[in-house]
């Protein structure tokens, strides 16, 4: 059979691969985007049902890392935009009770005394240690730690156990005490570098924000939260991204099964279909990009294949307004794990967002899994739905059976960039540099978020059409 010939393939369709694609097209290179699943987005998934609108993965784009907003404005989706509802006000759970995480905080960092001073989320004990923070030395060792090492170094301990494993390491589903600070939290290691503090650092950055927002549009800004989605889930990112890109050449069923040859390459597909590139993007999982690089570099092949990945799975639930006693005043709360409820956060999406349920109805999510309980993936869904039920109800006051309950799983869905990822993905960076025209993007390698995985996809694109074009000149100048 006779191979399709094209400048660039693109192994797999989650967003860092569609981010590729994108960029690819505005610089003029020839690509197929090659996917695996049957839909493209990853772990991108949004459903409408019976008026719901559920993002059954991530739900939100951070506003302070701008690279997916930005992606969003330049394929006509900027006017569709939606910033979270008020209050903007996010909840942690100690002593079987909701504690407002509180006002001026970033990442759980206190930037003003007087509401930190004020809450019940911490004793004085803790809060007294936390303060103590700003006569903390810096640590000089520049070696990569772990977010709950570098938490409890500068905060303590109760800080650790409230804020960093529930908030900091819970968002992606991880272990406090394996996840890099250097890889995921870079901020807080150069706050301490540059300051000698986190609170020093944090609490003059948020002062500057303030007087340069006094006055301007960029208060409104402020004001506004610190994420944005789209009105019917993030999936409408994808689809459009699909739609510019062209369904032609967003191919899904399409499992790579090898990738011969050294430029061009040669990547066939499980059908027995083969296609000519000039350079190959693997935008998968770390895992299968371990695999399709087995036989070509073992060294790239073993350190893709260290990436740790977890499991877990989100729950959607909705009820009556009037089956909930809570006033559903914020966005939703993490659960540090000494509360042994079973799962691991529940978002309010129908109090953060706007119109994602009927009138008189709410919409929750919860997730369960991810590190702290890895066989959680093994319960039916019914189970799932009963623990969630179960872990909302004394919180929230449920009442009556959910109108909708609905459970989407993500088997080895949160990439882990544990200590040591950095030094690990820089001796990736030297491997593949002895492969020219292969390159790799995703969650596994550079970037955690969506706007991590469009920022880094679009510039290994960018990367890829230099690299091009420098074969192009050297073709001319034979």
């Amino acid at each position: 059979m006779s191979a399709s010939t094209v400048d660039v393939v693109v192994v797999g369709a989650g967003i860092a691969g569609l981010a590729t694609a994108y960029e690819l097209s505005r610089h003029g290179a020839s690509f197929v985007v090659l996917e695996r699943a049957s839909r493209a987005g990853g772990v991108i998934l949004s459903d409408t049902l019976d008026g719901y609108t559920i993002d059954g993965g991530p739900d939100s784009l951070l506003i302070q890392k701008p690279a997916a907003i930005a992606l969003c404005e330049e394929i006509g989706l900027g006017d569709r935009l939606v910033t979270t509802r008020p209050p903007r006000l996010a909840y942690i759970q100690r002593g079987g009770r909701l504690h407002a995480l509180p006002a001026g905080s970033m990442l759980g960092i206190p930037t003003r005394i007087g509401p930190f001073a004020r809450t019940r989320l911490f004793s004085w004990a803790g809060k007294l240690r936390m303060g103590a923070e700003l006569f903390v030395p810096p640590r000089r060792n520049e070696d990569d730690e772990s977010i709950g090492a570098f938490m409890t170094r500068r905060f303590g301990s109760e800080a650790t156990t409230y804020l960093a494993e529930p908030l900091l390491a819970g968002i992606h589903a991880g272990d406090v005490n394996r996840l890099s600070v250097q890889a995921l939290f870079p901020r807080f290691v150069d706050a301490e570098r540059r300051f000698g503090s986190l609170l020093r650092a944090f609490h003059r950055g948020a002062r500057d924000a303030r007087l340069k927002a006094s006055g301007t549009t960029a208060a409104a800004g402020a004001v506004e939260g610190a994420f944005k989605s789209l009105p019917g889930g993030l999936s409408e990112m994808v689809n459009a991204l699909v739609g510019k890109l062209g369904e032609a050449s967003v191919r899904l069923d399409s499992a790579v099964s090898a990738i011969t040859g050294r430029g061009p390459f040669l990547v066939r597909l499980s059908t027995g279909e083969a296609i000519e590139a000039r350079s190959v993007v693997l935008a998968t999982p770390a895992y299968v990009t371990s695999a399709l690089t087995r036989d070509r570099d073992e060294e790239i092949s073993r350190l893709s294949g260290e990436i740790e990945y977890a499991s877990a799975a989100t729950v959607a639930l909705a009820f009556t307004r009037g089956s909930i006693a809570h006033p559903l005043n914020g966005s939703g709360f993490v659960v540090p794990r000494v509360e042994h409820t079973g799962i691991l956060a529940a978002s309010w999406l129908s109090s953060k967002w706007p119109d994602r349920a009927p009138d008189d109805r709410v919409l929750l999510r919860t997730f369960v899994g991810g590190a702290r309980d890895p066989r959680a993936l093994e319960r039916s869904d019914k189970e799932l739905i009963s623990r969630s039920i179960g872990a909302l109800l004394p919180l929230i006051g449920v009442r009556g059976e959910p109108l909708l309950a609905r459970v989407y799983r993500w088997e080895r869905g949160n990439a882990q960039h544990d200590v040591g990822h950095l030094a690990r993905m820089a001796a990736i960076d030297r491997a593949l540099a002895r492969h020219p025209g292969l390159f790799v993007t995703g969650s596994g390698f550079r970037g955690v978020g969506i706007p991590d995985c469009v920022a880094d996809g679009r510039a290994t694109a960018k990367r890829v059409a230099a690299w091009l074009q420098d074969r192009n000149l050297q073709l001319l100048t034979r």
